[in-house]
């Protein structure tokens, strides 16, 4: 005859996965009724004599003992009560106590409801830590800036004094804008916003030659997240610090129309790369070409002025561009990096997704997604010439390394029939960012998956973006500053050169990557936070918070100045790194940012209602806020 069993997963009940513990009456009366005893007491009368006397003694213990099992918290008084009054008890329970089911090590990790206690407590009470960290890294290199360089395009840390390299509009003030509001660092929002309503609109009345795609990507993006994020849109946030929200869209529509002279004046949809502000006209670039990604990397801009401002001008003049690289040819969906103003047509054949080509295949999928859910069949094409471009990403430009098969993307300078270069500027790290949005339109990979959202090529677009952002962070770690050369090359069978290693010769991937003399140097770029802080947030994987830390570790440690600001470096394979004397605005307005988005909740600036341009100020998605 099979045994009972020694409990009954019916009787088990949780609260918040706490055991609810069974009174000691039911304790025992289970054990008789559930067992042997039972059957063999009962089927004599001496046996039943001697059920009914233990029954009765029972019964009296339970009158004259108080419970010792009231709650599942007791005092240590209790616990002596137990101790003494129990034993009986204890005697005659032939069942072991009922647990909670037990959990597999990844259960427990993925189970939110068994996460609950002081160890996630602690988890959450380090990323706060290091968030604050690096709230305080934005606060000492706004403070040398402001001491030093305030209303200058950026600071000379070392020199202690300001540099204008960017048409003089004080491009770190509006660049750090919105960070600073994210961060609720609300002095700092006070000064940069005071500076902005006094000074800015005298400067684009004033200033000379500027350049298009960094005047609209720094200035007129800042100034527009920071409309949103003050409450300009729905006209009034009573917390918010500086001035009124209509003040940075006025002052930005008012760029916006001396930039739009640079469309006009163009014989072509594909815009003149320089605009003169004080006179509103505009000429190309000496060369007379444009670069592709500055003149595909406006559109998110002008499209939320036209949404906010209610003018549709701005966004019509920036959509012809798209509207017209739409009908050239490419190559598997990629394009070269010049295009002529003069002809509208592609020039040369150079194919790379570092400068002068990263942006173009950023924006084709967050002008898209920009639009939300009034996604229209005539803007189809963008997501299209994505999904396009990305399997000419797969096929022509990744390859793997040796002898660690770091995975990377190469280079065509001679287009898809010429020879292949496996050189990869760190501007390309944008890219696994990238690539795992457009696979999950910004919502995480777990909830994508149980919906059946993911097709087979954002499936495989999300692994290649892990694989790239792993290359990414060994750019950082194979140097002996643990920070990225602006440029690196893979060793293949086809490519290899000696004694140009990173100089950590601890790393796995020394063999791997190649460092060029001149293409050592770090600018404090944004490109591979940007995507771990992506990646975290679509994959939830703590690993890409660890390299972030990682990273900012080596920020501080090399690239900060004791009396303010942050400054870019000479050399990342040799210690100590020699410094280069700037800080670009892109620190303060991306990588800072960044971070601090990295290490914060994902319920901040959330990637399914906000799409961030190639400067990483947010602007929501039209629908969703």
């Amino acid at each position: 005859m099979s045994k009972n069993l020694p409990y009954s997963m019916k009787d088990v009940h949780y609260d918040n996965a706490k055991f609810r513990p069974r009174s000691f009456f039911k304790v025992i009366t289970q054990s008789l009724f559930t067992s042997n005893i039972k059957r063999d007491c009962t089927s004599c009368s001496t046996g039943k004599f001697l059920l009914l006397l233990l029954i009765f003694g029972l019964m009296y213990a339970m009158l004259t003992h108080k419970s010792p099992i009231q709650s599942g918290i007791r005092t240590t008084e209790e616990y002596k009560s137990v101790n003494t009054s129990s034993r009986f008890g204890r005697f005659w329970r032939r069942k072991p106590p009922r647990l909670p089911p037990r959990l597999t090590p990844d259960e427990k990790v993925g189970n939110n409801s068994f996460n609950r206690g002081p160890k996630l407590t602690n988890v959450g009470s380090k990323w706060m830590d290091r968030q604050r960290d690096v709230k305080e890294a934005f606060i000492h290199a706004w403070s040398g800036y402001k001491k030093y360089a305030m209303g200058y395009d950026e600071l000379q840390p070392l020199s202690k004094i300001g540099t204008d390299g960017l048409g003089g509009l004080g491009a770190t003030v509006v660049d750090a804008l919105d960070t600073a509001m994210i961060m609720s660092a609300d002095d700092i929002v006070s000064e940069a916003g005071s500076w902005i309503e006094t000074h800015l609109l005298d400067r684009i009345s004033q200033k000379g030659q500027v350049n298009l795609f960094e005047t609209t990507i720094r200035v007129l993006g800042g100034l527009l997240s920071a409309y949103h994020l003050s409450g300009g849109e729905q006209e009034m946030n009573p917390t918010a610090k500086g001035p009124r929200p209509i003040v940075y869209l006025d002052i930005a529509k008012k760029l916006a129309d001396r930039l739009l002279t640079a469309f006009t004046s163009s014989p072509t949809p594909i815009p003149f790369s320089d605009v003169v502000l004080r006179d509103s006209t505009a000429h190309p670039a000496p060369d007379g070409l444009s670069s592709t990604s500055e003149v595909s990397t406006l559109q998110l801009e002008f499209n939320y002025l036209s949404t906010v401002s209610g003018d549709p001008k701005y966004s019509m003049e920036a959509m012809k561009v798209l509207e017209h690289l739409k009908t050239l040819p490419k190559v598997e969906g990629l394009v070269p990096i010049y295009i002529s103003p003069h002809s509208g047509e592609f020039n040369g054949e150079n194919i790379r997704l570092g400068s002068r080509g990263d942006s173009y295949y950023e924006y084709l999928i967050k002008v898209w997604l920009q639009q939300g859910t009034t996604h229209s069949s005539n803007l189809t094409y963008l997501h299209d010439m994505y999904e396009e471009a990305m399997k000419g990403v797969r096929h022509l430009l990744v390859r793997k390394s040796i002898p660690s098969g770091l995975v990377f993307v190469g280079e065509l300078p001679y287009g898809s029939t010429g020879s292949y270069s496996p050189k990869m500027d760190h501007l390309v790290c944008f890219l696994p960012g990238t690539l795992a949005l457009g696979a999950t339109k910004g919502i995480t990979k777990e909830k994508a998956m149980k919906d059946n959202l993911l097709t087979f090529e954002d499936l495989e677009n999300l692994k290649l973006a892990e694989d790239l952002a792993k290359t990414c962070f060994e750019m950082y770690s194979v140097t002996s500053t643990g920070l990225s050369p602006e440029i690196a090359y893979f060793h293949t069978q086809e490519y290899y050169e000696g004694s140009l290693d990173g100089g950590n010769k601890s790393s796995e991937y020394l063999n791997d990557i190649i460092i060029k003399h001149a293409d050592r140097h770090n600018l404090l770029r944004p490109e591979t936070v940007e995507s771990l802080f992506v990646l975290y947030r679509i994959t939830e994987d703590p690993k890409y918070r660890e390299w972030g830390w990682q990273i900012f570790e080596a920020f501080e440690k090399y690239t900060k100045v004791d009396s303010g600001g942050y400054t870019s470096l000479d050399d990342v394979t040799m210690l100590p790194p020699h410094r280069r004397d700037k800080m670009e605005t892109f620190f303060l307005g991306e990588t800072l940012k960044y971070l601090y988005l990295l290490f914060g909740d994902s319920s901040v600036i959330p990637l399914d209602q906000f799409v961030f341009n190639s400067e990483a100020h947010p602007f929501p998605i039209r629908g969703t806020i």
